[in-house]
């Protein structure tokens, strides 16, 4: 495909993606926000269904040879990283793709949330290098090493070409715990919207006239 072909292709994408994302109000950040501070589940269910298909597909895009994951460390500075992100998620009230979509709607909050998304990539390019802690060929083997405390890494990819098992199938193991949360998910909210029962407390049988 053509460049031109391959911007065109890219445009029609992000424009129908872009268009579901703002129809539908889905927010990655309101999926857990939602479910923990106010026990509504409707982004939580969406996520997971996402997470089904996309467990699913890349996984068989693997097996078949077309895939290429990406390889990476998991170490403690991962969930440092990952525990501010969220924090600036809340804060902002949006996840990344949510703020473009609020920013485009308007939301003047939203359009600051992602000019400092852009300013704090901006200063993190500057002091990264390869020898930024913890040094990325030292430490990237994908095997524990405490000294640049990673933790390593084993996607479907690595348990593929360890045990020679289709990455399809843990593909599916992990699609079928995230449809068992789904499934617990749904009997919460049937639960919960179900009348309650209020059993009628028992008549008290009329007292019987004395005799005369």
């Amino acid at each position: 495909m053509s460049v031109v072909g391959q911007c065109i292709a890219s445009f029609i994408f992000g424009t129908v993606a872009g268009l579901l994302v703002q129809r539908s109000r889905f927010c990655n950040t309101a999926a857990l926000r939602d479910a923990i501070l106010f026990k509504t589940y409707r982004n939580t269910k969406a996520l997971l269904v996402a997470m089904m298909i996309l467990s699913v597909g890349f996984t068989v895009f693997i097996s078949v040879g077309q895939g290429h994951p990406m390889r990476f460390d998991v170490g403690l500075n991962t969930f440092a990283g990952l525990f501010l992100f969220g924090i600036g998620m809340v804060l902002a009230g949006a996840c990344t793709v949510s703020t473009w979509v609020k920013t485009g709607e308007g939301n003047i909050g939203a359009l600051w949330a992602l000019l400092f998304t852009f300013v704090g990539m901006f200063l993190f390019s500057l002091v990264w290098s390869a020898d930024y802690w913890p040094p990325p060929p030292a430490s990237m083997t994908g095997h524990p090493d405490l000294a640049s405390l990673q933790l390593g890494f084993a996607n479907a990819a690595t348990l593929q070409k360890t045990f020679g098992i289709p990455a399809a199938v843990f593909g599916l193991m992990q699609a079928g715990v995230l449809f068992a949360i789904y499934r617990a998910i749904v009997r919460k909210e049937r639960r919960a919207t179900q009348p309650a029962k209020v059993e009628a407390a028992p008549a008290l049988a009329p007292l019987a006239k004395p005799a005369e």
